[in-house]
């Protein structure tokens, strides 16, 4: 029942609280109790709006804040907030004109709006346009890591990872504590080969700080290396339990893999080496018949000749963190880290199904 002495600000204090704290059904009970006293209020009609986009009721969320617009058509909150439903909707040019709106309004030196107006368009792969309200927000506040950061996100998803780089080291200096800016650094430069620094990042990082598996992959995978840590090692315990945290227990794909690697080492097991050596001479026959060496080429520009085995073998080779690595244990580690980056399951089973499995998950090119 309506509660008659709260004045329309008072409802919209209290939802703002309640949506905070995450309770976003309460939240948008208040609103509308505040709704049935004071249907003109627009505070009470964007808040709706935002609970609403929190639940991802987006069409009711469009609505609401529409009918805002209706009573407030310079409304900032009501303009962000009908960007961020338009893009769900795919309507990029609606949404783009809603969010410079805010600009035309004289709103840059909101730094929570052009945040949030780049953050929507970040999400939907508007890179330059994000990039664009990032830019503001540094140019309003240099001192603030968050909006530094982000530029530095668009760099690197715009292609220029050495500006990105720099940027986000930038806002490293600013406030060291930014696990995000850190992890994404991190990642960066473990793509760009530099390991060592790659690591210095991403030790810095706390598993909590990890909202997605690769990060973690990639500082597992350099503590092995570097530190020569063993799977059980305590150290790399508090790591594992974010993985089944984040994507369920990450011993359901080691299973599965080693379920492979079994069934492929019991094959072998079951014949005779006499057949085994008959094999691998005809093996050796056909290939040197067919002049069977095959070439690779990785997302990175390299490329690799020989047999499928020669293949993994210098992929291995050229791998600074596979060093002293068997063949099959390389095989094993990249299946789980780029499982963990495609969803794809790679196989083990041998050389060629792994390079074939991997080029349909789009890491390599087979060019013969």
């Amino acid at each position: 029942m309506p509660t008659p002495f709260l004045s329309s600000e008072e409802y919209d204090e209290r939802a703002h609280q309640l949506y905070n704290e995450g309770q976003f059904d309460d939240a948008l009970d208040v609103l509308r109790e505040g709704l049935a006293l004071y249907p003109t209020a627009v505070e009470l009609h964007v808040g709706v709006g935002y609970a609403r986009l929190a639940r991802e009721e987006f069409a009711w969320g469009r609505r609401s804040f529409e009918e805002a617009l209706v009573l407030d058509p310079d409304h900032e909150d009501a303009l962000a907030g009908l960007g961020e439903t338009l893009l769900k909707f795919g309507q990029q040019e609606a949404a783009i004109r809603s969010f410079r709106r805010i600009l035309e309004l004289g709103y840059q030196d909101d730094l929570d709006l052009m945040l949030q107006a780049g953050r929507a368009l970040f999400k939907e792969g508007l890179i330059e346009d994000a990039q664009q309200f990032f830019d503001i927000a540094v140019q309003q506040a240099p001192d603030m890591a968050e909006a530094v950061a982000m530029v530095g996100y668009a760099q690197h998803r715009l292609g220029d990872d050495d500006s990105a780089i720099v940027t986000l080291r930038r806002a490293l200096q600013l406030d060291g504590d930014h696990a995000d800016a850190r992890i994404y650094l991190g990642n960066i430069l473990y793509d760009r080969g530099d390991y060592e620094a790659a690591l210095y990042h991403l030790d810095r990082t706390a598993p909590d700080d990890h909202w997605d598996e690769l990060g973690i992959w990639r500082l597992v995978e350099l503590k092995k290396t570097v530190y020569r840590l063993k799977d059980d090692d305590p150290e790399l315990k508090p790591w594992d339990a974010r993985l089944t945290e984040l994507h369920g227990d990450p011993d359901d794909i080691d299973e599965m893999l080693a379920e492979i690697e079994t069934r492929m080492n019991e094959s072998y097991e079951g014949r005779g080496q006499l057949e085994l050596f008959g094999a691998l001479l005809t093996d050796l026959a056909d290939a040197k018949r067919d002049g069977a060496t095959h070439r690779v080429v990785t997302d990175s520009g390299s490329s690799f000749d020989g047999t499928w085995e020669e293949i993994v073998q210098e992929m291995r080779d050229a791998s600074a963190t596979a060093q002293g690595r068997s063949i099959q244990e390389f095989m094993l580690n990249e299946a789980r880290r780029q499982y963990a980056v495609t969803g794809m399951l790679i196989s083990t089973t041998d050389p060629e199904s792994f390079i074939r499995g991997s080029a349909e998950a789009g890491l390599l090119r087979i060019v013969r």
